[in-house]
């Protein structure tokens, strides 16, 4: 009887050890990827309208430490560099043309801190003629609740 125990015992003793040390899968919340997108694409409104009314202004788009490398041009360093650049560029949209910002693809990351948008811009004249359009990518990062722009690039379907 006494062995009985002891056998017992020492299979209890296992099976709660084994038990106690599974490893647990960390919980992540599910990512609406969809929902990321639509956020996105409101950024991209949000600047083309900003930049379209002339008046060149921090909207929140760019991290401090945003990077943009503008066709044609040296890497911009900075939120407010950026910001310097686009004033002294918004005379070749602003009044008679407008910039419009398609958000097509989203890549978040496992966490949703970080977003990788693929999207394409058209800017048209005041007859709604596209005159230049492009493709441009963009990474996203969350800093208190909301993404800024911290890497941007673009391309531009004129070959001219």
């Amino acid at each position: 009887m006494k062995k009985v125990f002891i056998k017992g015992f020492i299979v209890s003793s296992a099976l709660l050890l084994v038990i106690s040390c599974k490893k647990e899968e960390p919980v992540t919340a599910a990512i609406d990827v969809n929902q990321i997108k639509e956020e996105i694409q409101a950024k991209e409104n949000e600047f083309a309208e900003t930049y379209n009314s002339g008046i060149m202004k921090n909207i929140g788009y760019f991290a401090d430490d945003a990077i943009t490398f503008p066709q044609n041009n040296q890497p911009i360093n900075g939120k407010e560099a950026i910001i310097e650049y686009l004033k002294s560029h918004i005379d070749t949209v602003a009044n008679t043309k407008k910039v419009s910002f398609t958000t097509n693809e989203v890549f978040v990351s496992n966490d949703g801190e970080q977003v990788v948008e693929l999207g394409n811009y058209e800017i048209k004249d005041s007859a709604q003629a596209v005159i230049n359009s492009g493709n441009y990518m963009t990474l996203f990062v969350k800093k208190d609740g909301k993404y800024y722009s911290l890497r941007d690039m673009s391309t531009s379907n004129s070959y001219k």
